[in-house]
């Protein structure tokens, strides 16, 4: 499952994103109807059934209980990192709009409900080495690990939301993970250095506690 908040925080908030009315047209708008969703049966009797949040769309307003009925891990990056990759597909960002407050929020609360932290796996460390990280998290969350998770056909998929066009362009070109790039420095606006300074706090919460 795609984003399936997007719908319903772009009607909350009344922001312009790109495709916004297909968006719109593609999800429930209300978002008890999406939580109705999530937790009904799953697509297909999988055994699995995979939901990519974007823990800014979940907002306050949002209810936040039914977390506690699905297993719950968090992909994390470093803020820098995040702030020259959005700006490239919108001009304008803030730090709502990049959910780290939200995501370690969230985090939070899960900690709080299991009394341990929850799975913690950094974008980096998958493409230093996919196989160990995702074994790793398999492992924390009670899922077989297979080899052919480091695989995948190139293409779009039936499950992409249809902003594919607007933001997955790398993604369908893809058929396995990237070596991650060499460190270097990310160059920032003062703007956009000012936004991962405040978000930095956040970042490193959360990545204290990430599989090693």
């Amino acid at each position: 499952m795609d984003e399936p908040f997007y719908a319903a925080y772009l009607v909350h908030t009344g922001l312009d994103h790109p495709m916004r009315e297909a968006v719109i047209a593609s999800q429930p708008d209300d978002w008890r109807d999406v939580v109705a969703g999530l937790l009904g049966p799953v697509p297909g009797d999988k055994a699995v059934c995979y939901q990519k949040h974007m823990t800014h769309h979940m907002l306050p307003a949002f209810g936040r209980e039914w977390l506690a009925q699905v297993r719950n891990a968090f992909l994390i990056r470093d803020p820098a990192a995040v702030l020259a990759s959005y700006v490239r597909k919108r001009g304008e960002v803030t730090l709502a709009d990049i959910g780290i407050v939200q995501q370690r929020e969230l985090f939070e609360q899960e900690a709080d409900r299991l009394g341990r932290a929850p799975a913690v796996v950094e974008g980096a460390d998958v493409l230093a080495d996919p196989g160990r990280v995702l074994a790793r998290l398999c492992e924390a969350l009670g899922i077989a690990y297979t080899d052919s998770m480091l695989r995948w056909p190139a293409g779009r998929r039936d499950s992409d939301g249809v902003w594919a066009p607007a933001w997955y362009d790398a993604v369908e070109r893809s058929t396995g993970f990237d070596a991650p790039a060499a460190r270097e420095t990310v160059a920032l606006t003062p703007d956009l250095q000012r936004i991962a300074d405040a978000a930095r706090p956040h970042y490193e919460a959360l990545v204290r506690h990430k599989l090693g």
